[in-house]
């Protein structure tokens, strides 16, 4: 008998085990056939062409580039991403020119705004660090490092025991009659980014701050009765805030770059519950989700919202944007995703979306 019982349970767990070889073979291979369609559609050369904004390349897009080519275990495809990019947007201080525009020299000197923009940052040193942990290779993770510290010398903004992230070095904070504001976008953060990439820093601490700072500014971030984030909010220090609401200062939607739950906002849910601190924690997640379970259950659901109007577009969201909500249930519900196939009709910014969205499920699936 007990012999049969191990027998049994041996037999079960090899079952179980091909189960899901079987069933991460098949995300694999779907993520990878989905890749090879990004990278022939956007990908020239090492640079991520968006096709829906003139034919520019972002530090965001190159990101995205790179974390995908890492998931799909495609090395050269990688390298050339990273070598494009260092090449092009790398400037002397660690960080990337944010927009590069084509023109007749085909370099550095098409940067027409030599800003940064902190996404393109996260993304690309997140993507140097998994692909430090696929592939093996040292060197990636060294500069994955080295972007780290520019970060927090240049990006991170401490206040009453707060870490933010300033979207850019210049540009982002400003002063009247003495009071001192930033403007945020809180789909920068990208959680599970920042956690991964706490380990190559002196001090980890400062992220660990990072990522619990976004959450307290997103459950603070409820705007209309919507009660959704905007893509950019101002944050208006005090001395002293309310107990209540966690913050030392106010959020506002006063003379901000978007006031809408839109192109920049969509992100914010996805990259939520692609964090294992929101997963498990049950009752954040329950505050946090509940306005976007409820947007999404209008039909068809529009693509923005403006906060302050609540003025809705007259389109509905992208295949992107769609692929968000279906990870978003599947992270939290447990509801099978059918995935738009990433195409022609597609732009750079709704397949990434996709490719995205996809990579925050396999991520949980492994």
């Amino acid at each position: 008998m007990v012999t049969g019982f191990k027998a049994t349970k041996t037999l079960l767990a090899i079952a179980l085990t091909l189960l899901l070889v079987s069933c991460s073979t098949k995300e694999d291979n779907a993520f990878k056939s989905q890749f090879m369609a990004y990278k022939a559609l956007f990908i020239d050369g090492g640079r991520v062409v968006d096709t829906g904004n003139d034919e520019v390349s972002h530090s965001e897009g190159q990101g995205y580039g790179m974390l995908f080519a890492v998931a799909a275990d495609d090395k050269d495809t990688f390298d050339a991403l990273w070598h494009w990019t260092q090449r092009t947007l790398l400037r002397s201080d660690g960080l990337f020119s944010w927009r590069y525009r084509p023109c007749a020299d085909n370099s550095e000197s098409c940067i027409d705004d030599p800003n940064n923009a902190s996404d393109g940052e996260i993304l690309i040193a997140w993507a140097l660090l998994r692909a430090s942990e696929k592939w093996g290779i040292k060197g990636y993770q060294d500069e994955a490092g080295k972007i780290v510290q520019a970060v927090e010398q240049k990006l991170l903004v401490e206040h009453q025991g707060s870490v933010m992230l300033l979207p850019g070095e210049y540009g982002f904070t400003s002063q009247s009659e003495g009071q001192k504001s930033l403007q945020l976008n809180l789909s920068y953060w990208v959680f599970p980014a920042l956690t991964d990439l706490s380990a190559l820093s002196n001090t980890p601490s400062r992220w660990q701050k990072l990522h619990q700072t976004g959450l307290t500014l997103l459950s603070n971030m409820q705007f209309s009765s919507y009660q959704l984030p905007s893509d950019w909010v101002r944050f208006e220090p005090r001395n002293s805030g309310s107990a209540k609401s966690g913050l030392s200062g106010e959020l506002t939607l006063t003379n901000v770059v978007s006031a809408e739950f839109g192109f920049n906002a969509i992100r914010i849910p996805l990259q939520l519950a692609w964090s294992v601190q929101v997963r498990d924690n049950a009752a954040l997640a329950e505050e946090l989700f509940a306005p976007y379970y409820q947007w999404w259950a209008k039909t068809p659901t529009p693509a923005t919202v403006n906060l302050l109007t609540e003025q809705t577009a007259e389109y509905e969201m992208t295949p992107g944007m769609q692929s968000v909500k279906l990870a978003v249930k599947y992270l939290m519900k447990s509801e099978e995703p059918v995935w738009p196939t990433v195409n022609r009709k597609m732009d750079y910014y709704s397949a990434s979306l996709t490719l995205l969205s996809m990579l925050a499920v396999s991520d949980n699936a492994s």
